[in-house]
């Protein structure tokens, strides 16, 4: 059987080479946005793990969760089926009774930004929570220290960010804050895994942190994520909330880790009910699968990788683009080096051209073009009747809602594609108007 299974994955391996694509046409090719970059180890990882039948959280899983937390210097990564889940479980972990009289509470305010993804705000809504909506800054498109001061308030107990477009917010400095105004600081990392802020890696400076691993960000496990933190208790309630809410802690097959399976009485229980079925929290089930976790062990290796291309094909843009009329370009965050998740490109309010018409020409050049996601998030119909509260004006919110997209960098492109979408710009914004 050990012969046939080598056999099969053989020729999983000549198949993947059959697959790979013939070259680059400008115009005709696709100039993707995003998307996964996956070899034949990938593949071949892939059929492994279903050839063995591994169809739920299991070895690969705490192996790939392992790797996670020493990637990052944190004590514990817990992988989830998706980073939304993951910044769901993130927040709900603070609503924790465990957490005693620092816990959440309905009510408590989170501080967000209103130009981002909605899975950044939605499970504080979820949680009986008020977001308090802060503006961003063009060209870093994050949120400024500054902007977060300005909005605590006395129910303000938590702040909850992305990095934009892999590109750090002042991660330091805000997570100082929030210690000296005794907030917690959950880091959304889902864009910007391997992107460093003052030499330290995102996603290490907060009390909780999440990745994405869905296949447009920077390494995939096909659907998937993870929640990482330092802090064991934090630790132990997300792993209670992504497994049902269970209070045992037993691995899948395990049944008596603690040696007092039948010892225990919580609850109004019956002394010595099964451990494995006593629930303290009101939980989901969020787990991954060991076939998810297969592609994500052959994925990981790749992450420094993987961002020097995304970092090469962000600074080809720039340069590429640099000093072109009408268009506001990307910056860094001072004293940061993201890993990029692509390129953002606002169109100055007074540009001859409006920005559907330059989106137009890329697509039609098919150059792929994304929104700066949601935009101003309170002004989207999810939201219309929702408790919230905005601190300042959110004018750079809405630019980018009506003039900033962005176009990708992914390491799947190449320098003749980067070269296309460079081309394409120019082309239209040098045309008379």
């Amino acid at each position: 059987m050990g012969n046939d299974k080598t056999e099969i994955l053989d020729l999983v391996r000549e198949y993947h080479r059959s697959t790979v694509s013939s070259g680059f046409v400008p115009g005709v090719t696709p100039v993707q946005a995003s998307g996964a970059v996956l070899t034949e180890d990938d593949r071949v990882a892939l059929v492994e793990a279903a050839l063995d039948m591994r169809i739920a959280a299991g070895v690969s899983s705490r192996r790939l969760e392992r790797a996670l937390a020493k990637y990052f210097g944190l004590r514990k990564a817990h992988l989830t089926n998706s980073g939304s889940s993951a910044n769901l479980l993130a927040l709900a972990s603070l609503t924790s009774p465990q957490l005693g009289e620092d816990r959440l509470k309905p009510g408590d305010e989170v501080i967000t930004v209103a130009a981002g993804f909605p899975t950044t705000v939605n499970p504080i809504l979820q949680n009986g929570l008020t977001p308090v909506f802060i503006d961003i800054e063009l060209g870093t498109y994050n949120a400024s220290l500054e902007r977060v001061g300005q909005a605590i308030g006395p129910r303000t107990r938590a702040i909850m960010m992305a990095h934009a477009l892999g590109n750090p917010f002042q991660v330091k400095e805000i997570a100082q804050l929030a210690q000296d105004r005794d907030l917690f600081l959950i880091e959304d990392n889902c864009d910007a895994l391997g992107s460093t802020y003052q030499g330290q890696l995102t996603g290490t400076f907060g009390d909780l942190a999440t990745e994405s691993f869905y296949p447009a960000h920077h390494i995939t496990t096909g659907e998937g994520g993870c929640v990482l933190t330092d802090n064991l208790i934090l630790a132990r309630i997300v792993e209670s909330m992504r497994d049902w809410g269970r209070d045992c802690w037993c691995e899948p097959g395990e049944d008596n880790r603690c040696f007092k399976r039948f010892e225990q009485q919580m609850g109004s229980l019956p002394e010595g009910y099964d451990h494995k079925y006593i629930f303290s929290h009101v939980g989901y089930n969020l787990k991954s699968t060991d076939i998810s976790a297969a592609l994500g062990l052959t994925q990981l290796p790749r992450i420094d990788e993987f961002g020097r291309a995304r970092r090469h094909n962000w600074d080809r843009l720039r340069k590429g683009l640099d000093g072109l009329p009408h268009l506001l370009l990307p910056e860094a965050t001072p004293g940061s080096d993201p890993s990029w998740f692509g390129f953002a490109i606002t169109v100055e309010p007074h540009a001859p051209f409006q920005p559907a018409a330059l989106i137009d020409h890329l697509e039609s050049s098919k150059v792929a073009t994304r929104r700066f996601f949601a935009g101003n998030l309170t002004r989207h119909p999810a939201y219309e009747g929702r408790e919230f509260r905005v601190s300042g004006p959110l004018t750079n919110s809405d630019i980018t809602t009506e003039r900033t997209f962005w176009i990708g960098v992914y390491p799947g492109l190449t320098d003749e594609m980067i070269d296309h979408s460079i081309n394409t710009v120019i082309e239209y914004v040098t045309l008379p108007h």
